[in-house]
């Protein structure tokens, strides 16, 4: 791997290309904090997807588009002297080091969850104003859930066992139900069905899974099979409009036996 030496002048590399881009390319310099948003958006989603399919070669690259991102920001918000890519390396070297009093003070945390318990204390003396402060508003909605329940977990707000959570599992379940047989219901059953899922969170938590992660694995399995089917229909000369839902049900199962 890599010396420090080398880390640096790798770095030092990509803030001169970063200025002379800035300095001479027609795109890079039309750039604002606000055209860059929902390109950072997307690569934060392709970074989250080389994660999920374990692509190493992938994430090297991801990374560095990710990083290219926070150098660009930090390089327009310098040109306005509001800060440079030294303040938020900087910046971000405080927080950590008054975050983690157990490696840069007297404090003693053994464990991750006292890890975690410190973390949250120390931000409520920053100056948060809840526990919840953190979780950002703007994350999806499956992720918000997880996030949710895990800072309230961290000051005592959770079930003491798994078996609670399934017993708040077939409560909601049972609401959603009735709420589902209701003619003109749909604002109520929304709210039942969100209920739910909440709880489906909790019990995915209280057996160490992320429910973002399970979610995307499955949803790319399915992705996986259904196309495998579309590959099966053509080789059949065949339209999937026109195939039973058995025909398409035992080509699933045969994905399924390939491993996928």
């Amino acid at each position: 791997m890599n010396s420090l030496h080398d880390k640096l002048k790798a770095f030092e590399r990509t803030l001169t290309i970063m200025d002379e881009l800035r300095a001479k390319c027609p795109w890079d310099k039309k750039q604002t904090l606000e055209s860059l948003r929902h390109l950072t958006i997307e690569e934060t989603y392709e970074l989250s997807e080389a994660i999920v399919n374990n692509d190493l070669p992938e994430l090297q690259k991801e990374l560095g588009d990710v990083l290219l991102h926070i150098i660009f920001y930090a390089k327009i918000a310098s040109e306005t002297n509001h800060f440079d890519i030294a303040d938020v390396l900087n910046s971000l070297c405080e927080k950590l080091i008054v975050r983690h009093p157990h490696i840069y003070g007297n404090v003693v945390a053994d464990t991750e969850e006292q890890v975690r318990e410190n973390w949250e204390q120390i931000k409520l003396k920053e100056g948060n104003k809840s526990v919840l402060s953190g979780v950002s508003k703007g994350i999806p909605s499956l992720v918000k859930a997880y996030r949710i329940q895990e800072k309230a977990a961290q000051v005592g707000f959770d079930w003491d066992t798994p078996e609670q959570v399934w017993d708040k599992i077939n409560e909601e379940l049972l609401e959603f139900k009735q709420e589902l047989i209701i003619p003109n219901n749909k604002q109520k059953t929304e709210q039942e069905f969100g209920d739910l899922l909440f709880a489906l969170v909790n019990l995915a938590r209280k057996n160490g899974i992320n429910p973002d992660d399970a979610l995307e694995y499955t949803n790319q399995k399915f992705r996986n099979r259904f196309m495998f089917i579309e590959d099966k229909a053509k080789a059949m000369n065949k339209n999937m409009i026109d195939m039973s839902l058995a025909e398409m049900d035992e080509i699933w199962n045969e994905s399924k036996k390939l491993g996928m």
